[in-house]
């Protein structure tokens, strides 16, 4: 038995969350379809994109499925790994980018 929070074999029972709400579940569900069918993006281009959020919402379901989607639709392990730095610089700058209201806030302060 693995012995983490995490267990890989529950990413399986993803659809059984709607057993207690199945109504506002079945939404979910719908939208969630919809979100990633063929549009403006593509389906490959959606997986690519939703692993690197994966990443950035740090959720380990999400990255193992979507790892597993993104090389079914054809993506290098070069191109996940540039994926996953843009969304890492981006996640990042936004950290970083708040550094500018603490400059703001320390320079009235000091004023």
């Amino acid at each position: 038995m693995d012995n983490t929070y995490y267990n890989s074999a529950d990413l399986r029972k993803f659809g059984k969350v709607t057993e207690w709400s199945e109504k506002v579940g079945k939404k979910f569900f719908d939208w969630y379809g919809e979100a990633f069918a063929e549009g403006e993006l593509s389906a490959k281009e959606k997986a690519l994109i939703a692993l690197a959020v994966a990443h950035v919402v740090q959720c380990p379901y999400c990255i193992d499925a979507y790892t597993e989607e993104s090389i079914k639709k054809g993506y290098s392990e070069g191109q996940m790994m540039e994926a996953l730095h843009v969304a890492a610089a981006i996640r990042g700058g936004a950290s970083m980018v708040h550094g500018v209201q603490m400059m703001n806030k320390a320079k009235k302060l000091n004023m």
